[in-house]
């Protein structure tokens, strides 16, 4: 199970392109709200949630994804439980996701240091020890993947497909979309 956490201001393509590809590969993907079941976007787009973030545990899961966008990052990080998921994944080795400013929560609470990592341009700093790389629109370290923006949402998604499933479930919904 992948668990995509959703608070108010989320960046809607960060949130829904990766589940989308997620789904597309066949891999369970719940979007889960921290909050009320419908979630408004940074955009104005309400989403309907799978669950609750009091919901949700690690049982199950393979992988969390935290999208950006800066309202919906604010919230997440003033969120505890989100940094209790996010620590207690990465101990349990499962894989942790983050594009556009999310990374910068794992800056924050000490998780990149010497890992690469992109985020958003202009947060480079709030990266807290990371080695970032601008240079790629995704970055894979370990168990955590990062990703810049909007605009790589569909890399950052074909990215958690390929570290669930391998890359010729990848390539197959790349093939799928015509990507």
């Amino acid at each position: 199970m992948v668990y995509v956490l959703l608070a108010p201001g989320f960046e809607e393509a960060e949130a829904l392109v990766p589940a989308d590809m997620l789904r597309r590969a066949g891999i369970e993907t719940a979007l889960v709200s921290i909050g009320d079941q419908a979630v408004m976007g940074s955009h104005g787009i309400s989403v309907a949630a799978d669950e609750t973030l009091d919901r949700v545990g690690l049982s199950n899961a393979e992988m969390l994804v935290l999208p950006g966008g800066g309202t919906g990052v604010k919230n997440l990080g003033g969120e505890p439980r989100v940094e209790q998921l996010v620590r207690e994944a990465l101990e349990r080795g499962l894989w942790v996701a983050a594009i556009c400013a999310a990374p910068t929560l794992l800056g924050r609470w000490g998780l990149l240091k010497g890992k690469e990592a992109v985020c958003y341009p202009g947060m480079e700093d709030q990266l807290a020890g990371a080695q970032v790389r601008m240079d790629r629109k995704v970055v894979q370290d370990g168990r955590i993947i990062t990703g810049r923006a909007a605009g790589s949402a569909f890399e950052f998604g074909l990215s958690l497909v390929e570290a669930l499933a391998g890359k010729e479930a990848a390539d197959k919904v790349c093939t799928a979309i015509h990507f």
